[in-house]
């Protein structure tokens, strides 16, 4: 069993947090070893770093928040639908280096970062959860080397914490 939350404050204070970047596209796609292997049009891509110690509550919350953000226009053009109003597409792209500590030297840390253990069951509820949501899902392939194009619209992008099953 992974380490309480409250047992894994760092040094600065702040407890870990799976960590999201959110972007609102008009398209985007993952390739592995040049095949296209996940692909959507007007949507979100999501790159999804998962923290040692986040966990399906995690997953749940993140989906459920990323489902419901109203970051599409309306017809007055406010940003004010979201994915499921707007019946847009969801790319799930994992990200460890998300985890990135860059506070001591200059090569990045990633002990945070969950093991691919840990990690790709959080990665596969957060799929699954917007799947139930009625969003369709497309994903990239977990541990792979990706190369992932899209065009951000807007530019929207925004980035989600969720620490203890709360988005913080």
């Amino acid at each position: 069993m992974l380490q309480g939350r409250r047992e894994r404050i760092s040094g600065d204070g702040r407890l870990p947090a799976m960590r999201i970047v959110a972007q609102r596209v008009s398209e985007a796609s993952v390739s592995v070893d040049d095949e296209v292997v996940g692909a959507i049009g007007p949507g979100v891509v999501l790159l999804v770093g998962v923290l040692e110690g986040d966990g399906l509550a995690e997953a749940r919350v993140a989906a459920d928040k990323l489902a419901d953000l109203r970051i599409f226009r309306d017809d007055a053009g406010k940003m004010n639908l979201s994915v499921v109003d707007t019946a847009g597409e969801v790319l799930v792209v994992s990200q460890f280096t998300l985890g990135a500590d860059v506070r001591r030297g200059n090569r990045p840390s990633f002990t945070s970062a969950a093991p691919p253990e840990v990690a790709q069951p959080v990665i596969d509820q957060v799929v699954r959860r917007l799947t139930e949501r009625g969003v369709p899902v497309a994903t990239g392939r977990f541990g792979a080397m990706m190369q992932v194009a899209l065009v951000n619209d807007g530019p929207v992008t925004i980035v989600l914490d969720v620490v203890d099953g709360r988005v913080t």
